[in-house]
């Protein structure tokens, strides 16, 4: 069971990761210092899309409309970082028997 919460902690480490690069390159697209023109930057921005539209999908529907405002990535985040702080660190307690 040990290894099953490692492996869910290292994908939970590498969502983490990609959802700080979505975030960062959002932020670039937004202050146009990367240019969706570029073929580079479009494809690895529409992976990325493909890529978190699942997670964001889902809590993007429980949260009101704040106009422009997306607050999933931060709700995902937080979500994430509860995941593998408090909950994989406690199951691994419970299961050594403190």
């Amino acid at each position: 069971m040990t290894s099953v919460l490692q492996i869910l902690s290292l994908i939970l480490d590498f969502a983490w990761f990609i959802m700080i690069a979505h975030i960062i390159m959002s932020w670039l697209i937004n202050f146009q210092v990367l240019n969706l023109h570029q073929p580079i930057v479009a494809q690895l921005w529409h992976g990325l899309n493909r890529l978190l539209e699942p997670l964001y999908g889902p809590i993007r529907r429980f949260l009101p409309n704040m106009g422009g405002l997306d607050l999933a990535p931060l709700v995902a985040i937080i979500g994430i970082i509860a995941l593998r702080d408090i909950v994989i660190p406690n199951t691994l307690r419970s299961l050594a028997g403190y």
